[in-house]
């Protein structure tokens, strides 16, 4: 029972790159899903969230406008499309998932217990 990131790489500024993340082992269809990204020595930064069970979407107002997380239940993924990305987007970019329908409204806490983690993805930007 885990999650899967996949997507990442290496890129130059401007570009963009499509993430994704697919439950294994368990079927997604009530959670809701989470990127975050960090960086060594900062802390996690939640980034974009998605309620899979009426497609509430939330993000963090540094992502606004270039990053849209998206999912397709048939694929049992949850996306998230990167663009105009910029030197300091550079990070592992990791998902998580809850069963809390308000999990969402935490995406930016350092301190919100998701239950269910991937291993992260690395998303380098080249200037």
């Amino acid at each position: 029972v885990q999650l899967v990131e996949s997507g990442g790489g290496l890129v130059h500024t401007g570009e963009s790159l499509k993430l994704s993340c697919a439950a294994s082992g368990f079927t997604f269809n009530d959670y809701s899903v989470a990127w975050f990204r960090q960086t060594p020595g900062n802390e996690r930064e939640g980034i974009a969230c998605i309620r899979k069970s009426d497609g509430l979407i939330y993000y963090a107002d540094s992502v606004k406008g270039r990053f849209t997380i998206s999912n397709d239940d048939a694929k049992g993924t949850v996306f998230l499309q990167l663009t105009n990305l910029k030197p300091g987007d550079t990070a592992v970019y990791t998902c998580a998932s809850d069963h809390a329908r308000s999990a969402c409204s935490y995406t930016e806490s350092p301190t919100y217990f998701w239950t269910k983690w991937g291993q992260g993805t690395q998303v380098t930007v080249s200037s």
